[in-house]
């Protein structure tokens, strides 16, 4: 979208669940012409986080589960690159572009909406083998690596090492971290019944989790079902217990017992964008989270900065419905696209020289898919669990995927999985989709022996050779020419003349 220098330019950082919406709300609440809006994001796309688990267990295909910028924000100028450093003092964005120089971008609002990342500790390991589950390349490739372990423990004997393919391990006992795991288990249980070579009994999941329980979002009574059901499917829950190491592979637990994998699924806690939060001059409060008032204008309750905002998982939100952990709202998709409804309303009021209002959202309830036909749900003191609350899971999720296209992609997709059953396939070879080409394809020969080069100056004593030897060349080239044979020649008139002379001799 070309910029227009008279009107205000609005610069929204990071195109997750927050800037997405913001920048989908300000194309409705803005009139033609009354600002400029850039918003700026290393990807291309919003990533639906809720349904990274049912990725991972092949329940969605990959790409319903993200929405993409170009095709939704009509009005919006979408730039495919990172703010690595926001001065705010003078309104000015340095934008890193995936080609070409960092460049600096002007701006009058801006509006930080840069998400949250997976939170790890220097734990021996971990760093080389686990992974997160924030993205959708992440879910992908957990859902690959683990059907790609059972192609190759079929055809291993049982023994340790198909134990160790066969083997899960997720760490974090939150909502993400036990969808993930019941998906995952729900998921092998479907594969086993493809490889007659193995058995329900052969495959090994474990969930760790520091605290005393799991679930904090829910009821103690809700948590304590989900134990019981995870155990009657075969999954093990440790509880109060803390990963030491998990060098090559070798899960280490403090409670001294050892489990090799080959598949750590990380999910113990997410932090505020480091890039964005440490790369630039706006007030940044103890847990590294970007200083917010309850208008969601950046600032204390006393004083705002003019011009900033923040919204989503980047932001310390307080949560003036006092069921926030700290007094701030928790970082979850509900907080995230309410606060940037209405963010997207306030930063137009602004605008407009109106007053902006307050964030206020009590939580509605949690609800999590517990594998095909499972799930759980709570909301107050109201509990659903088993196929009910999986209903429940589905249809709101459904419901809250933005737009009409991809809301019909997803549920599309559910209902041909309902009568075609789970999708299979296994593509991890997609990480490396050149190693058949390169297999096959023809390479130059080995280049020839280059000539010798010509000698130097520092060859010169070599090639000098003593004047005794020197004097015996001449009469050794006479001696091998008397001995060395005529000329072999086919041309009769050459042939006659050689014969003369030798006569005449």
């Amino acid at each position: 979208m070309p910029q227009n220098s008279t009107v205000p330019k609005i610069l929204i950082v990071g195109g997750g669940y927050a800037g997405f919406y913001t920048a989908w709300k300000l194309e409705k609440h803005l009139r033609k012409g009354e600002a400029d809006v850039t918003m700026v994001d290393p990807l291309p796309y919003m990533t639906y986080q809720p349904f990274l688990p049912e990725v991972a267990a092949g329940s969605i295909e990959a790409r319903h589960s993200v929405v993409a910028h170009r095709r939704h924000l009509k009005r919006t100028n979408v730039l495919t690159a990172k703010v690595t450093n926001i001065n705010h003092a003078d309104k000015v964005a340095t934008i890193t572009p995936p080609l070409g120089e960092p460049y600096e971008f002007a701006y009058d609002q801006i509006v930080v909406t840069a998400g949250a990342v997976s939170r790890t500790f220097p734990i021996p390991g971990i760093a080389d083998n686990a992974i997160g589950l924030k993205t959708i390349e992440e879910a992908v490739a957990i859902r690959d690596r683990v059907m790609s372990n059972f192609d190759k423990a079929s055809s291993l004997p049982a023994g340790p090492e198909r134990d160790r393919l066969l083997t899960v391990v997720v760490v974090g006992g939150g909502f993400a971290g036990i969808e993930v795991f019941a998906e995952l288990r729900s998921l092998a249980s479907s594969l086993v019944s493809r490889y007659p070579q193995l058995r329900f009994e052969d495959t090994h999941f474990h969930l760790i989790e520091a605290m005393g329980r799991i679930m904090p979002e829910v009821s103690l009574q809700t948590s304590e079902w989900v134990l019981k059901d995870l155990a009657k499917r075969g999954a093990n829950v440790h509880l109060d217990t803390q990963l030491t190491s998990a060098v090559d592979g070798n899960v280490e637990l403090s409670t001294g017992e050892v489990i090799p994998t080959d598949v750590i699924v990380w999910t113990a806690g997410v932090m505020a964008n480091p890039t964005v939060v440490r790369g630039g001059d706006l007030p940044v409060e103890e847990r590294g989270r970007i200083q917010t008032r309850a208008d969601l204008r950046v600032g204390t309750p006393e004083a705002f900065v003019p011009g900033a905002w923040a919204a989503g998982d980047v932001s310390a939100v307080p949560d003036l419905s006092g069921g926030g952990v700290g007094g701030f709202c928790v970082p979850n998709a509900q907080h995230a696209v309410r606060q940037a409804k209405l963010l997207a309303k306030n930063l137009v009021a602004v605008l407009r020289g109106e007053d902006p209002k307050e964030y206020f959202h009590k939580n509605l309830g949690a609800v999590a898919g517990l594998g095909l036909y499972n799930g759980v749900f709570q909301s107050g003191k109201i509990a659903l669990k088993g196929f009910v609350a999986w209903v429940a899971h589905r249809g709101y999720h459904g419901l809250a995927m933005p737009t009409w296209e991809r809301k019909f992609r997803v549920i599309w997709g559910w209902w041909n999985n309902l009568w075609l059953g789970r999708d299979l396939v296994n593509l991890e070879t997609v990480q490396n989709p050149r190693y058949v080409f390169e297999e096959f394809a023809a390479r130059p020969r080995p280049a020839a022996d280059a000539p010798a080069a010509p000698a130097t100056k520092a060859d010169a004593p070599k090639a000098a050779e003593p004047k005794a030897a020197a004097a015996k060349a001449p009469a050794a080239k006479k001696t091998a020419a008397k001995k060395a044979p005529a000329p072999a020649t086919t041309d009769p008139a050459e042939h006659a003349d050689a014969t003369e002379k030798a006569a005449a001799k």
